[in-house]
């Protein structure tokens, strides 16, 4: 039989007075009196003191933190509702980026609705709801204490329960056997509504809402997508950098040497500066691939067809491009979509023992379709294990690269699938949204 997960639904058991939930319904209840009652005198004091220290602007600030007060309750109250919400109430607070100073945690906490509802519910409990929970369970506990007593008090003294004098142990023991079981269903199943209905309200204003919810996922893809541009801002800024700087350096380098080359007579010195002319126009060729692949040029002039024809004709082996694509896409996702076929045709090259492979692109419906297709022996995963053999296999094996590639695709809202049986054929899908805001 399933555990309830809620006190309504314990209450509708037929297990419940046996069951843990009524002495969880005096807990919850009872434990809310001393939090209560310190929640409301650490606000009103702080209420006091922010009016006294108003006039030297110390007291302002003290009333602009009131909805931290709010993240403390709420905080609070979720870790005690667990008495009565097994599986707890989510915070619905929303996650505060790394990059965060400790200032700008406070200020956008302060900012949050959900900071102000708890400040609420802690001002609603402190006035008006402790009270209840004091008397009621109090009471309860007080009587049915007394009750269970009855014959170890009664042996001594005279007890009086209502009407009834008792003044001996069987009149004590009587009085529980019939009294104390009806007084046990009674209060638990008043309690227990009691408590499940404070339970509710807890969750209605300390859980998250559906538009907050919206909201906080909202703004975290906003966070990733501008890590991505970030990202892709940086690289640009690298690529420019060493086209237009390192680059240029070594292209006058080269050509001095040449023309020094061409000064010098026959000897050790002229064959010294051959020799310097052949690694500077080496280093030149591996410091063009390198900004091809840190952010090729083609890329942000033509768009993603001609990067992908111009990395497919680069490749050791044949590969065939099928490509159509209607308009120019955002940099972002061309970005992400050209690394995933340069990796993926890279992996081909080492791993894959391919003869062919292709590559087709296109938009479906709003969405980017890229796959790159192998006839090697296939056996490929996106990401070995830690410390595990780079097997050998097509698109995705040998490292992580794709794997990186993966949580790249994933703050676009993209996908990156692999299909590599033992034998091959391999087969990597990506899959990324057209539009960047949707």
């Amino acid at each position: 039989m399933e555990r309830p997960d809620t006190a309504w639904t314990a209450l509708a058991t037929r297990r419940f007075l046996v069951s843990s939930w009524p002495w969880r319904s005096y807990a919850y209840l009872l434990s809310s009196v001393p939090v209560s009652v310190l929640t409301i005198a650490v606000l009103v004091v702080s209420a006091a003191l922010s009016a006294v220290l108003s006039p030297v602007l110390i007291g302002i600030a003290m009333m602009t933190a009131f909805p931290l007060f709010g993240v403390v309750i709420g905080a609070v109250e979720r870790w005690r509702s667990r008495l009565m919400v097994p599986g707890g109430i989510p915070s619905p607070h929303a996650a505060i980026p790394d990059s965060y100073t400790r200032r700008e945690r406070r200020r956008y906490r302060r900012r949050e609705r959900a900071s102000l509802r708890a400040l609420g519910y802690g001002v609603l409990h402190g006035i008006f709801i402790w009270p209840i929970n004091a008397l009621l369970a109090g009471i309860s506990v007080t009587v049915l204490g007394i009750t269970l007593a009855a014959p170890v008090i009664a042996s001594t003294e005279e007890l009086g329960m209502g009407p009834w004098i008792l003044d001996s142990v069987g009149e004590g023991t009587f009085f529980l056997l019939v009294f104390g079981p009806v007084f046990y269903v009674v209060s638990s199943y008043l309690l227990g509504v009691l408590a499940a209905a404070e339970a509710s309200l807890a969750t209605a204003l300390l859980g998250p809402r559906e538009d907050e919810l919206r909201r906080n996922v909202a703004e975290l893809r906003r966070s990733r997508l501008d890590l991505v541009d970030a990202f892709e801002t940086e690289r640009a800024r690298i690529e420019r950098h060493l086209h237009d700087g390192v680059q240029q350096r070594l292209v006058g380098l080269t050509m001095t040497l040449g023309l020094a080359e061409l000064d010098l007579p026959e000897g050790e010195g002229r064959r010294l500066v051959v020799k310097a002319h052949g690694e500077a126009e080496a280093a030149l060729a591996d410091l063009r691939e390198a900004v091809r692949g840190i952010h090729p040029r083609v890329l942000v002039d033509h768009g993603l067809e001609a990067a992908v024809r111009e990395v497919a004709d680069r490749s050791p082996l044949p590969v065939s491009v099928r490509m159509a694509l209607p308009d120019r896409l955002p940099a972002p996702i061309e970005a992400a979509a050209y690394f995933v076929v340069s990796e993926a045709l890279g992996n081909v090259a080492k791993h894959a023992q391919a003869e062919r492979c292709e590559v087709e692109g296109w938009v479906a419906g709003d969405r980017l379709v890229v796959t790159i297709t192998d006839d090697g022996i296939g056996g490929a995963i996106l990401a070995p294990p830690p410390g595990s053999p780079r097997a050998g296999g097509g698109s995705g094996a040998g490292g992580t690269g794709l794997a990186g590639l993966v949580t790249r695709l994933d703050a676009l809202g993209g996908t990156l699938d692999l299909s590599s049986p033992p034998g091959g054929p391999t087969r990597l899908r990506m899959e990324c949204p057209c539009r960047l805001d949707d």
